[in-house]
This record gives C-alpha cells, structure tokens and sequence, in this order.
C-alpha cells in the first residue's frame, strides 16, 4: 500500500480511487493527512503511525470534507487535527457521516472504530497563514472549488505541497462547489510554485511526484481542462479519453462539470 517514500515522506494509496495519505515524519511530530478507505489499509496506516510516533505529537490534516478522506479519523483519536474554518463549520457533517455508513453498508464493511466527522483543534482562517512545529512551518492556503472548504498545505524545508483533490495526474477537475472558484485556486497554485521551492506534490487521487516538469504538465491539463470546459468545446471529451484511463467511470462527473461552467 505504500505507493511512495523518501526521507521524510511517505505515501500510503489506497486500492479505491487511488485515494492517497501522506504522512510527514518531522523532528517533533508526525503530520498525516486524509486517513482512508478500508479497513486493512486503515490499520495499515494505524500501524506505521503507532510504530514511529514515539514520543512525538500526531497531527491530521484534512485537506477537505469530501466522505472518502475523513472516513479514517477515528482510529486517530489521540490526534491534533488541523483544517479549514469552512471544514469546521461544515452544515453537511450529518449527511457526510450518513454517506460512510451507507459505503460500509453497501459493501459489508465492518471497522474497529465508530466513524465520525473530525473535531478540528486547529481552524485555518486566513489565507497564507502558517503553524509552526519546531522547525518546521506549514503554510496554508484556502483551495474553494471542488468543495468549499478545502485548502493547500505547504510543508517546509521538505518543499512538499499536499494539494487535496486538485492538480491529480489519474482525474480531471471534480467541481463540486464553484467553477470560478475552481479556477481561481488553480492559479493560486501556480503561484504557490512560484512563492516556494516544491520537491514533492502530493494529490489526493493519483501518483505522487517529484518531476517539476509533471508538475508544472499537471497544472496546465488542470487549466487546459477548465477553459475548454468553460468554452463548451465539444473535443473536451476525447481529449479526456486520452489523457484519463478512467474517464468512463468519471463521466458523469464531467457532464455535472458541463453544467456548473455554463
């Protein structure tokens, strides 16, 4: 299940939707992100954690609501949690929690803990701001678009940026909550790249990289997608074809996409 490591960083990935966690391993803590899906790769997770925590503090980044990246939290219960004023303040935890009952019920799933959307200790409210722990800084950034309350984080010295469900190499846009907004956060990103020095890119769907040139390709697809989209053009779908090896599973989404742009 560990899709990639390297020094500080490593990255569990998921067999459903190539959904990813990565987990930061600092002088004084270890900072993971989105805990998910199954139970086994749960525990697999639980089990890195519990055999390198130490004596060092667990933060958990959520790095949005969506049901498939908080459907871990409990089996993190010790655990300092970190997201968005928007993740907090969310009017739908009900309905996300509903949501992960209905995936167990569906595909018969038992777990050793009680699924639960996160209680956030720590609320990012402005946008650039930063936590430091120890030497290390982690600098947010608010990333609307594909849900409203989602966010970027920045990881130094390492140069690793955790960018949710954005700028994946395996899907294109998911908008679910605005396409200007989408847009918008999409050239935030790229001025993210220009403001610090990123050695590592972590998607929540999708192969992580260390390529700034697959970097940079997945940035413009990302724009690419959105401005043909946001023209109507008709060739969108084929380019899609070819760029994604799931699109057929994904095509609904793109036609919900259609919709939101017009």
């Amino acid at each position: 299940m560990i899709q990639f490591k390297d020094k500080n960083l490593t990255v569990f990935q998921s067999a459903l939707y190539k959904t990813t966690t990565a987990v930061i391993d600092t002088e004084e803590a270890l900072i993971m992100t989105d805990p998910n899906w199954l139970p086994e790769e749960v525990q697999e997770i639980r089990n890195y954690i519990s055999q390198h925590i130490g004596n060092k503090k667990l933060y958990t980044i959520y790095t949005h609501s969506d049901f498939d990246h908080i459907i871990g939290a409990s089996a993190f219960p010790e655990a300092y949690v970190v997201a968005s004023e928007e993740f907090s303040n969310n009017e739908h935890k009900e309905e996300i929690k509903k949501q992960i009952e209905e995936f167990d019920q569906k595909y018969y799933i038992y777990r050793n803990y009680t699924p639960a959307y996160p209680n956030v200790d720590y609320q990012v409210v402005n946008d650039g701001e930063t936590l430091q722990i120890g030497n290390v800084t982690l600098y947010f950034y608010k990333s609307p678009g594909h849900t409203s309350d989602g966010i970027f984080t920045v990881i130094e010295p390492y140069g690793i940026f955790l960018s949710g469900d954005y700028l994946s190499d395996v899907e294109f846009p998911f908008i679910f909550s605005g396409y200007r907004d989408y847009v918008s956060t999409v050239d935030k990103a790229i001025r993210i790249f220009k403001e610090h020095p990123i050695y590592y890119h972590v998607p929540g769907h999708g192969t992580t990289t260390v390529d700034r040139k697959e970097i940079t390709r997945r940035v413009e697809i990302s724009r690419y997608y959105l401005e043909q989209l946001g023209k109507g053009n008709e060739q969108l779908e084929e380019f899609c074809q070819k760029e994604y090896d799931f699109f057929e599973g994904m095509r609904d989404i793109h036609e919900s996409n259609k919709a939101k742009a017009d």
